[in-house]
């Protein structure tokens, strides 16, 4: 089983900055392309961030620049580094993790940043 777990969610002012975590549980991690996704009510999913097993990293157009994705291994966890935020990135933002035969998502941890 994989249980995905993401935290650092908070309210803060345009131009500031958050760090989300998404714990992985499972041994599986290290071969798990994990990314971020994001979505405000009203409209549809939006890919983020993601990094692969090797520290590769891809990046939506529209955090480039400010957002940064990184993982520790050891601790199982992925971290979306959130600087520079602005009011459009207000959204849930879902981990997912992705194996060759199955993806997993994470609850979701709540971004609002006001203006």
């Amino acid at each position: 089983q994989v249980q995905l777990v993401e935290s650092g969610g908070d309210s803060v002012q345009a131009g500031g900055s958050l760090r989300l975590s998404c714990a992985v549980s499972t041994y599986g991690y290290s071969d798990a392309y994990i990314s971020w996704y994001r979505q405000d009510p009203g409209k549809e999913r939006e890919f983020v961030s993601g990094i692969d097993r090797s520290g590769r990293t891809t990046y939506a157009d529209s955090v480039k620049g400010r957002f940064t994705i990184s993982r520790d291994n050891a601790k199982k966890t992925v971290y979306l580094q959130m600087n520079s935020l602005k009011p459009e990135d207000t959204a849930k933002y879902h981990c997912k993790a992705s194996y060759r035969l199955e993806t997993y998502w994470g609850q979701g941890t709540q971004v609002t940043v006001s203006s």
